[in-house]
């Protein structure tokens, strides 16, 4: 049964259906999502009748771009960065590298996609496409090292697209400033993940003029519903909240460590959103779970990985705890 979790995380429904209980009893480890979302203001109530105002779009570019440390006028909403990358690879035109292991996605948008190590040598007039931090093995490069490979990339007439779906977690980890308006160089950003909002489907495409206008041009007049505006805008201006986050992730990451070593299970990787486990018997562990509706995420390419997203309390944890010991 495992086989129907391959591809994704997040299928609690499915899960249920196979394995029993009902989808609000499970245990959602699988997504990598933070557990515990930024908290909406209950007067945040988008006008659903109104169509989204192209001025809420322009706040909302502004306060990410804030965050981001870049020039509003190089930062585009999206209704996804899934898309965003869909979209890009049609724009480029261009033939694409993945980093492995990566995203589906990252492999996906490009027709003629082949592998590649972080810091290869580049190919003549290519699209390469990482995550940093990387998914699902969670390493975290330095934002000199990843500009160091843009700036090569750039030199042979290629782009370096850099996912940055959680580096939110990370204060000073993006090479989010280095974008500019001459540069090969495209950043992604996802709301969802850190925020732990991922139904809003919004995220960001920071990268040169020339790169925004088309996509820009194929999303059309209302790229973002009023939600996704309001609650976007009025969560990157929350430095407390971001700031209390960053802090209290790292913690409860350690605490799954040492869960998952208690358990004979080694941990790895530096995003505070989830942990790595590989050379493990993950399609036992993975049942073993699913049994006590506890959902992680298993791979199709490498059938010895498990990841498992950080717990949102005490509670959860041990929870996890429990069904870890449960052999």
């Amino acid at each position: 049964m495992i086989a129907r979790f391959l591809h994704h995380g997040g299928r609690v429904d499915e899960a249920a259906r196979l394995f029993g209980g009902a989808p609000a009893e499970w245990l959602d480890l699988s997504t990598g999502l933070n557990p515990r979302p930024w908290p909406i203001p209950q007067g945040l109530t988008p006008d659903w009748h109104a169509l989204p105002d192209p001025e809420a779009l322009v706040r909302l570019e502004a306060a990410a771009a804030r965050h981001f440390g870049v020039d509003p006028a190089l930062c585009c909403a999206v209704p996804g960065s899934e898309t965003a990358l869909r979209l890009l690879a049609r724009t480029l035109n261009l033939p694409g590298r993945a980093l492995v292991p990566c995203y589906r996605s990252h492999v996906e948008a490009f027709a003629y996609s082949r592998p590649v190590e972080f810091d290869g040598a580049p190919g003549a007039g290519e699209v390469v496409v990482m995550a940093n931090p990387n998914n699902p093995d969670g390493i975290l490069r330095a934002p000199v090292r990843v500009l160091d490979w843009a700036n090569r990339i750039a030199g042979q007439d290629g782009w370096l697209i850099v996912d940055e779906a959680f580096a939110d977690c990370h204060d000073g980890a993006s090479v989010a400033p280095a974008v500019h308006a001459e540069g090969r160089l495209i950043v992604l950003r996802s709301f969802g993940k850190f925020f732990g909002l991922a139904g809003l489907r919004l995220g960001f495409v920071l990268a040169p003029p020339q790169i925004l206008a088309p996509l820009r041009n194929a999303m059309g007049s209302w790229p973002i519903h009023a939600a996704g505006l309001a609650i976007g805008a009025a969560a990157y201006a929350d430095i407390g909240w971001i700031a209390s986050t960053r802090s209290d992730l790292p913690v409860r990451a350690a605490a799954l460590d040492a869960v998952l070593r208690r358990h004979g299970l080694e941990p790895q990787g530096a995003c505070p959103l989830f942990r790595l486990v590989t050379d493990c018997a993950a399609e036992d562990v993975f049942e073993r779970l699913a049994r006590r509706s506890i959902l992680v995420r298993p791979f199709a390419s490498f059938p010895g990985w498990l990841r498992f997203g950080v717990p949102a309390d005490e509670r959860a944890l041990a929870r996890l705890d429990a069904a870890l010991g449960d052999g």
